[in-house]
Protein backbone atom coordinates (compact mmCIF):
# COMPACT_ATOMS: atom_id res chain seq x y z
CA UNK A 1 0.00 0.00 0.00
CA UNK A 2 1.40 3.36 -1.02
CA UNK A 3 1.20 6.42 1.21
CA UNK A 4 2.97 9.72 1.58
CA UNK A 5 4.02 9.34 5.20
CA UNK A 6 7.67 8.95 6.01
CA UNK A 7 7.74 6.21 8.60
CA UNK A 8 10.72 5.19 10.64
CA UNK A 9 11.81 4.48 14.14
CA UNK A 10 11.65 7.41 16.51
CA UNK A 11 15.01 8.92 17.49
CA UNK A 12 16.99 6.81 19.92
CA UNK A 13 16.01 7.54 23.48
CA UNK A 14 16.57 6.16 26.94
CA UNK A 15 16.56 2.38 27.14
CA UNK A 16 13.50 0.76 28.66
CA UNK A 17 15.31 -0.77 31.62
CA UNK A 18 13.61 -1.11 34.98
CA UNK A 19 9.96 -0.38 35.67
CA UNK A 20 7.71 1.66 33.39
CA UNK A 21 7.06 5.22 34.53
CA UNK A 22 3.35 4.83 33.77
CA UNK A 23 1.23 1.67 33.96
CA UNK A 24 -2.44 1.97 32.98
CA UNK A 25 -4.58 -1.09 33.61
CA UNK A 26 -8.25 -1.56 32.62
CA UNK A 27 -8.96 2.17 32.83
CA UNK A 28 -12.63 3.08 32.46
CA UNK A 29 -14.33 6.48 32.54
CA UNK A 30 -18.08 6.96 32.36
CA UNK A 31 -20.16 10.12 32.31
CA UNK A 32 -23.67 9.89 33.71
CA UNK A 33 -26.15 11.84 31.57
CA UNK A 34 -29.93 11.89 31.40
CA UNK A 35 -30.02 9.29 28.61
CA UNK A 36 -27.67 6.86 30.38
CA UNK A 37 -23.94 6.26 30.90
CA UNK A 38 -21.43 7.41 28.27
CA UNK A 39 -18.53 4.93 28.26
CA UNK A 40 -15.88 7.36 27.04
CA UNK A 41 -12.91 5.14 28.02
CA UNK A 42 -13.62 1.42 28.15
CA UNK A 43 -10.93 -0.92 29.48
CA UNK A 44 -7.72 0.71 28.21
CA UNK A 45 -4.34 -0.70 29.29
CA UNK A 46 -0.77 0.23 28.35
CA UNK A 47 2.70 0.90 29.75
CA UNK A 48 5.07 3.79 29.04
CA UNK A 49 8.74 4.13 29.93
CA UNK A 50 10.55 7.40 30.57
CA UNK A 51 12.00 8.87 27.38
CA UNK A 52 9.46 7.10 25.17
CA UNK A 53 6.53 8.48 23.18
CA UNK A 54 3.12 6.87 22.76
CA UNK A 55 0.88 8.19 20.00
CA UNK A 56 -2.86 7.91 20.69
CA UNK A 57 -4.86 8.18 17.46
CA UNK A 58 -8.54 8.16 16.55
CA UNK A 59 -11.45 10.20 15.27
CA UNK A 60 -13.14 12.85 17.39
CA UNK A 61 -15.14 11.10 20.09
CA UNK A 62 -12.92 8.02 20.23
CA UNK A 63 -11.88 8.71 23.84
CA UNK A 64 -8.36 10.06 23.30
CA UNK A 65 -8.67 13.28 25.29
CA UNK A 66 -10.76 11.70 28.05
CA UNK A 67 -8.07 9.03 28.41
CA UNK A 68 -5.37 11.66 29.03
CA UNK A 69 -7.54 13.62 31.42
CA UNK A 70 -8.50 10.43 33.27
CA UNK A 71 -4.85 9.50 33.80
CA UNK A 72 -4.05 12.96 35.17
CA UNK A 73 -7.24 13.10 37.22
CA UNK A 74 -8.65 16.14 35.44
CA UNK A 75 -12.17 14.76 34.98
CA UNK A 76 -13.50 16.55 38.03
CA UNK A 77 -17.17 16.92 37.08
CA UNK A 78 -19.70 15.30 39.42
CA UNK A 79 -21.04 13.03 36.67
CA UNK A 80 -17.63 11.46 35.87
CA UNK A 81 -16.57 8.10 37.30
CA UNK A 82 -13.11 6.63 36.70
CA UNK A 83 -12.09 3.10 37.70
CA UNK A 84 -9.17 0.81 37.02
CA UNK A 85 -5.55 1.47 37.89
CA UNK A 86 -3.04 4.19 37.00
CA UNK A 87 0.39 3.63 38.49
CA UNK A 88 2.77 6.57 38.12
CA UNK A 89 6.30 5.81 39.36
CA UNK A 90 4.74 3.05 41.46
CA UNK A 91 2.14 5.35 43.03
CA UNK A 92 -1.57 4.62 42.47
CA UNK A 93 -3.35 7.74 41.18
CA UNK A 94 -6.93 6.48 41.05
CA UNK A 95 -8.68 7.53 44.24
CA UNK A 96 -6.35 10.40 45.11
CA UNK A 97 -7.94 13.56 46.46
CA UNK A 98 -7.82 16.82 44.46
CA UNK A 99 -5.25 18.15 46.94
CA UNK A 100 -3.02 15.11 46.41
CA UNK A 101 -3.35 15.43 42.62
CA UNK A 102 -2.29 19.09 42.66
CA UNK A 103 1.09 18.01 44.03
CA UNK A 104 1.61 16.00 40.82
CA UNK A 105 0.20 18.50 38.33
CA UNK A 106 2.98 20.59 36.84
CA UNK A 107 5.73 19.12 38.98
CA UNK A 108 5.42 15.50 37.80
CA UNK A 109 2.77 15.44 35.06
CA UNK A 110 1.74 18.22 32.69
CA UNK A 111 -0.51 18.70 29.68
CA UNK A 112 -0.39 20.86 26.56
CA UNK A 113 -4.01 21.43 25.51
CA UNK A 114 -5.53 21.79 22.04
CA UNK A 115 -6.30 25.50 21.96
CA UNK A 116 -3.74 27.83 23.53
CA UNK A 117 -6.17 30.75 23.37
CA UNK A 118 -8.49 29.02 25.83
CA UNK A 119 -5.61 27.64 27.92
CA UNK A 120 -4.10 31.09 28.54
CA UNK A 121 -5.84 33.82 30.53
CA UNK A 122 -6.63 36.57 27.98
CA UNK A 123 -6.44 39.42 30.54
CA UNK A 124 -3.15 38.40 32.18
CA UNK A 125 0.29 38.99 30.67
CA UNK A 126 2.40 36.09 29.50
CA UNK A 127 5.05 36.90 32.08
CA UNK A 128 2.63 36.83 34.98
CA UNK A 129 1.11 33.52 33.87
CA UNK A 130 4.56 31.95 33.70
CA UNK A 131 5.88 33.40 36.96
CA UNK A 132 2.75 32.53 38.95
CA UNK A 133 3.06 28.93 37.81
CA UNK A 134 6.75 28.76 38.73
CA UNK A 135 6.32 30.50 42.09
CA UNK A 136 3.42 28.23 43.07
CA UNK A 137 5.29 24.98 42.40
CA UNK A 138 8.93 25.93 43.04
CA UNK A 139 8.58 28.45 45.88
CA UNK A 140 10.61 31.20 44.18
CA UNK A 141 10.78 34.94 44.68
CA UNK A 142 9.43 37.30 42.01
CA UNK A 143 12.78 38.27 40.49
CA UNK A 144 14.06 34.70 40.32
CA UNK A 145 10.76 33.55 38.80
CA UNK A 146 11.02 36.22 36.08
CA UNK A 147 14.51 35.00 35.21
CA UNK A 148 13.21 31.45 34.96
CA UNK A 149 10.29 32.66 32.80
CA UNK A 150 12.68 34.32 30.34
CA UNK A 151 14.80 31.17 30.20
CA UNK A 152 11.71 29.06 29.55
CA UNK A 153 10.57 31.29 26.68
CA UNK A 154 14.06 31.14 25.21
CA UNK A 155 14.05 27.33 25.51
CA UNK A 156 10.94 27.13 23.31
CA UNK A 157 12.52 29.47 20.75
CA UNK A 158 10.46 32.60 21.36
CA UNK A 159 12.50 35.60 20.14
CA UNK A 160 13.01 38.66 22.36
CA UNK A 161 11.87 36.66 25.36
CA UNK A 162 12.19 39.48 27.88
CA UNK A 163 9.88 41.75 25.88
CA UNK A 164 7.29 38.97 25.61
CA UNK A 165 6.74 38.95 29.38
CA UNK A 166 4.64 42.12 29.09
CA UNK A 167 2.42 41.08 26.19
CA UNK A 168 -1.04 39.49 26.32
CA UNK A 169 -2.02 36.22 24.56
CA UNK A 170 -4.03 37.98 21.84
CA UNK A 171 -0.91 39.91 20.84
CA UNK A 172 0.88 36.70 19.83
CA UNK A 173 0.36 34.36 16.88
CA UNK A 174 -1.22 30.94 17.36
CA UNK A 175 2.15 29.22 17.08
CA UNK A 176 3.74 31.54 19.64
CA UNK A 177 0.85 31.03 22.05
CA UNK A 178 1.30 27.28 21.79
CA UNK A 179 5.00 27.70 22.52
CA UNK A 180 4.07 29.63 25.67
CA UNK A 181 1.75 26.79 26.72
CA UNK A 182 4.59 24.31 26.20
CA UNK A 183 6.89 26.52 28.30
CA UNK A 184 4.31 26.61 31.11
CA UNK A 185 3.84 22.84 30.95
CA UNK A 186 7.60 22.26 31.16
CA UNK A 187 8.30 24.93 33.78
CA UNK A 188 8.63 22.55 36.72
CA UNK A 189 10.45 19.76 34.92
CA UNK A 190 7.71 17.10 34.70
CA UNK A 191 8.67 13.53 33.88
CA UNK A 192 5.39 12.90 32.04
CA UNK A 193 3.87 15.13 29.34
CA UNK A 194 0.49 14.81 27.61
CA UNK A 195 0.21 16.72 24.33
CA UNK A 196 -3.48 16.82 23.37
CA UNK A 197 -3.81 17.75 19.69
CA UNK A 198 -1.03 20.35 20.13
CA UNK A 199 -1.08 21.40 16.45
CA UNK A 200 -4.83 21.96 16.06
CA UNK A 201 -5.69 25.09 13.99
CA UNK A 202 -2.01 25.74 13.14
CA UNK A 203 -0.74 25.89 9.57
CA UNK A 204 1.45 23.06 8.28
CA UNK A 205 4.75 24.89 8.76
CA UNK A 206 3.96 25.88 12.34
CA UNK A 207 2.69 22.36 13.06
CA UNK A 208 6.06 20.99 12.03
CA UNK A 209 7.87 23.50 14.25
CA UNK A 210 5.72 22.68 17.30
CA UNK A 211 6.17 18.94 16.86
CA UNK A 212 9.93 19.39 16.48
CA UNK A 213 9.95 21.55 19.61
CA UNK A 214 8.13 18.89 21.62
CA UNK A 215 10.57 16.22 20.40
CA UNK A 216 13.53 18.45 21.26
CA UNK A 217 12.26 19.19 24.76
CA UNK A 218 11.46 15.54 25.38
CA UNK A 219 14.94 14.47 24.33
CA UNK A 220 16.59 17.13 26.50
CA UNK A 221 14.50 16.24 29.56
CA UNK A 222 14.09 12.46 29.02
CA UNK A 223 10.32 12.77 29.52
CA UNK A 224 7.70 10.19 28.74
CA UNK A 225 5.14 11.67 26.36
CA UNK A 226 1.64 10.80 25.18
CA UNK A 227 0.92 12.52 21.86
CA UNK A 228 -2.83 12.65 21.16
CA UNK A 229 -4.00 13.32 17.60
CA UNK A 230 -6.58 12.37 14.98
CA UNK A 231 -3.87 12.38 12.28
CA UNK A 232 -1.69 9.32 11.71
CA UNK A 233 0.69 11.55 9.77
CA UNK A 234 1.51 13.48 12.95
CA UNK A 235 2.69 10.40 14.85
CA UNK A 236 4.59 8.77 11.98
CA UNK A 237 8.31 8.90 12.76
CA UNK A 238 7.69 10.86 16.00
CA UNK A 239 6.53 8.08 18.30
CA UNK A 240 7.86 4.77 19.54
CA UNK A 241 4.44 3.13 19.71
CA UNK A 242 0.93 3.93 18.47
CA UNK A 243 -2.37 3.07 20.12
CA UNK A 244 -5.44 3.43 17.90
CA UNK A 245 -8.68 4.04 19.80
CA UNK A 246 -12.25 3.59 18.63
CA UNK A 247 -15.41 4.06 20.70
CA UNK A 248 -13.39 4.27 23.92
CA UNK A 249 -11.52 1.01 23.30
CA UNK A 250 -8.11 0.05 21.98
CA UNK A 251 -8.52 -1.11 18.38
CA UNK A 252 -4.83 -1.69 17.71
CA UNK A 253 -1.50 -1.08 19.44
CA UNK A 254 1.94 -1.65 17.98
CA UNK A 255 5.43 -0.18 17.52
CA UNK A 256 5.15 2.70 15.06
CA UNK A 257 7.04 1.10 12.17
CA UNK A 258 5.07 -2.13 12.62
CA UNK A 259 1.69 -0.41 12.62
CA UNK A 260 2.33 1.29 9.28
CA UNK A 261 3.86 -1.73 7.57
CA UNK A 262 1.65 -4.49 9.03
CA UNK A 263 -1.59 -2.88 10.23
CA UNK A 264 -4.22 -5.40 11.23
CA UNK A 265 -7.35 -3.46 12.18
CA UNK A 266 -9.68 -2.20 9.42
CA UNK A 267 -10.14 1.06 11.33
CA UNK A 268 -6.39 1.71 11.25
CA UNK A 269 -6.47 0.98 7.53
CA UNK A 270 -9.33 3.45 7.10
CA UNK A 271 -7.45 6.18 8.96
CA UNK A 272 -4.44 5.70 6.72
CA UNK A 273 -6.55 5.74 3.57
CA UNK A 274 -8.09 9.02 4.75
CA UNK A 275 -4.77 10.87 4.57
CA UNK A 276 -4.57 12.97 1.36
CA UNK A 277 -1.74 12.00 -0.99
CA UNK A 278 0.35 14.45 -2.99
CA UNK A 279 0.14 12.12 -5.99
CA UNK A 280 -3.65 12.42 -6.20
CA UNK A 281 -5.07 14.35 -9.13
CA UNK A 282 -6.56 17.77 -8.47
CA UNK A 283 -10.18 17.87 -7.33
CA UNK A 284 -10.03 14.22 -6.29
CA UNK A 285 -12.66 13.38 -3.72
CA UNK A 286 -11.03 12.77 -0.34
CA UNK A 287 -11.30 9.30 1.11
CA UNK A 288 -13.39 8.99 4.26
CA UNK A 289 -14.44 6.12 6.49
CA UNK A 290 -18.14 5.51 5.74
CA UNK A 291 -20.67 6.09 8.49
CA UNK A 292 -19.96 7.68 11.85
CA UNK A 293 -18.72 6.60 15.29
CA UNK A 294 -21.31 4.78 17.43
CA UNK A 295 -23.49 6.19 20.16
CA UNK A 296 -21.49 5.46 23.34
CA UNK A 297 -24.66 5.37 25.44
CA UNK A 298 -26.14 2.56 23.34
CA UNK A 299 -23.32 1.08 21.23
CA UNK A 300 -23.91 -1.82 18.83
CA UNK A 301 -23.36 -5.41 19.93
CA UNK A 302 -20.15 -7.13 18.94
CA UNK A 303 -17.38 -5.11 17.32
CA UNK A 304 -18.17 -1.40 17.59
CA UNK A 305 -16.63 -0.80 14.15
CA UNK A 306 -18.65 -3.52 12.38
CA UNK A 307 -21.33 -1.18 10.88
CA UNK A 308 -18.56 0.74 9.08
CA UNK A 309 -16.22 -2.15 8.30
CA UNK A 310 -15.66 -3.52 4.80
CA UNK A 311 -14.87 -6.99 6.19
CA UNK A 312 -17.60 -7.41 8.83
CA UNK A 313 -19.31 -10.81 9.07
CA UNK A 314 -22.10 -12.13 11.29
CA UNK A 315 -19.72 -12.93 14.16
CA UNK A 316 -18.52 -9.30 14.15
CA UNK A 317 -22.06 -8.12 14.85
CA UNK A 318 -22.58 -10.43 17.82
CA UNK A 319 -19.21 -11.11 19.47
CA UNK A 320 -16.79 -8.40 20.54
CA UNK A 321 -13.25 -9.38 19.48
CA UNK A 322 -10.60 -9.45 22.22
CA UNK A 323 -7.21 -7.82 21.88
CA UNK A 324 -4.87 -10.46 20.46
CA UNK A 325 -1.70 -10.89 18.43
CA UNK A 326 -0.55 -13.08 15.54
CA UNK A 327 3.22 -12.81 15.26
CA UNK A 328 4.42 -10.46 18.00
CA UNK A 329 3.16 -9.84 21.55
CA UNK A 330 3.95 -6.15 20.99
CA UNK A 331 1.36 -5.92 18.19
CA UNK A 332 -2.19 -6.21 19.53
CA UNK A 333 -5.45 -5.76 17.64
CA UNK A 334 -9.16 -6.41 18.24
CA UNK A 335 -10.50 -7.93 15.03
CA UNK A 336 -12.01 -11.24 13.94
CA UNK A 337 -10.77 -10.81 10.36
CA UNK A 338 -7.46 -8.90 10.58
CA UNK A 339 -6.12 -7.07 7.54
CA UNK A 340 -3.54 -9.03 5.58
CA UNK A 341 -4.83 -12.51 6.46
CA UNK A 342 -6.58 -15.04 4.18
CA UNK A 343 -9.66 -14.79 6.41
CA UNK A 344 -9.79 -11.06 5.76
CA UNK A 345 -9.58 -11.56 2.00
CA UNK A 346 -12.38 -14.12 2.03
CA UNK A 347 -14.60 -11.85 4.15
CA UNK A 348 -14.00 -8.97 1.75
CA UNK A 349 -14.90 -11.04 -1.31
CA UNK A 350 -18.08 -12.25 0.39
CA UNK A 351 -19.11 -8.67 1.18
CA UNK A 352 -18.37 -7.51 -2.37
CA UNK A 353 -20.59 -10.29 -3.69
CA UNK A 354 -23.32 -9.22 -1.26
CA UNK A 355 -22.85 -5.56 -2.32
CA UNK A 356 -22.24 -4.50 1.27
CA UNK A 357 -21.76 -0.67 1.02
CA UNK A 358 -18.58 -0.37 3.15
CA UNK A 359 -16.95 -3.14 1.08
CA UNK A 360 -17.86 -1.43 -2.18
CA UNK A 361 -16.43 1.85 -0.86
CA UNK A 362 -13.19 0.09 0.15
CA UNK A 363 -12.92 -1.50 -3.29
CA UNK A 364 -13.14 1.95 -4.85
CA UNK A 365 -10.35 3.24 -2.62
CA UNK A 366 -8.16 0.27 -3.56
CA UNK A 367 -8.71 0.91 -7.27
CA UNK A 368 -7.93 4.61 -6.83
CA UNK A 369 -4.75 3.75 -4.96
CA UNK A 370 -3.64 1.39 -7.70
CA UNK A 371 -4.28 4.07 -10.34
CA UNK A 372 -2.16 6.58 -8.41
CA UNK A 373 0.67 4.07 -8.03
CA UNK A 374 0.45 3.09 -11.67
Amino acid sequence: MENEIRVGRAPARRETHGEPLLIVDDLRTEFAVAAGAVKAVDGVSFELFRGRTLGVVGESGSGKTVLSRSIMGLNTSDNATTTGSVLYAGDELIGKTPKEKKVLWGAEMAMVFQDPMTSLNPVVTIGRQLTEHVRYHLDMGKKEAEEVAVALLQSVHIPEAEKRLDVYPHQMSGGMRQRVCIAIALACGPRMLFADEPTTALDVTVQHQILNLLAEQQSDRAMAMVLVTHDLGVVAGRTDEIMVMYAGKVAEKAPTHTLFSEMRHPYTQGLLWSIPKVTQAKHTRLNAIPGRPPNLIDPPLGCKFAPRCAYAQDICRTEEPPLRSIDSPDHLFACHFPVGTPENGAAFEANIAAEFPPALAAAGKMRASEEVVG
